[in-house]
């Protein structure tokens, strides 16, 4: 992955941001990429108070909705 731009809230700038990537480290799944964005380490229901201190991670949902996953950004390309 290149020197990311900050979008700010931790989250950065990617040419594939709401486009259809695959996810060849989870077996060339495909979805839309929502965000390159810290993982926060698990489900966290309180708010958070500062920016995690993690590297970033591409967001993907299934294109036709469905649960997120993370995976890492050097993982994805353009869906064809």
């Amino acid at each position: 992955m290149t020197t990311p731009v900050s979008l700010g809230l931790g989250h950065y700038e990617h040419p594939l941001l709401g486009r259809l990537v695959v996810d060849h480290a989870h077996d060339d799944r495909i979805g839309v990429l929502r965000a390159i964005a810290p993982d926060v380490g698990g489900p966290n229901v309180k708010p958070m108070l500062r920016i995690p201190d993690t590297p970033p991670v591409a967001w993907l949902v299934p294109e036709g909705g469905g649960v997120e996953w993370s995976t890492n950004p050097d993982a994805i390309e353009a869906a064809q």
